[in-house]
């Protein structure tokens, strides 16, 4: 049976993403979400000088689930209104990327 091969001009390029989060006391900060595979992958940010935290992703569009951990621990974007419940209790944030 032959393979399929999909064809990349009939598939959405993929947008460049820039995630902050403002956590001037933390020592780390990750960015995990259903495009890192969540703990799998999830993507070191980098500290701005004035306390923020900042990673720039490649993402396809379409509505995407992301937390952050914070210092090992999971954290909500405190700038994002749209959430959805998680199987542990929690809920994710939301991000509809264009």
């Amino acid at each position: 049976m032959p393979t399929k091969i999909k064809d990349r001009a009939s598939q959405p390029a993929k947008r460049r993403v820039a995630f902050l989060l403002s956590a001037p006391d933390a020592c780390s900060v990750k960015l995990a979400g259903d495009f890192t595979g969540w703990e799998e992958s999830a993507r070191e940010m980098t500290r701005q000088d004035n306390g923020s935290w900042k990673v720039i992703v490649t993402i396809s569009p379409g509505l995407h689930e992301y937390r952050f951990i914070v210092d090992g621990q999971w954290a909500d974007d405190p700038r994002c209104d749209a959430r959805k419940p998680n199987p542990f209790g929690g809920e994710n944030c939301l991000r509809l990327v264009e």
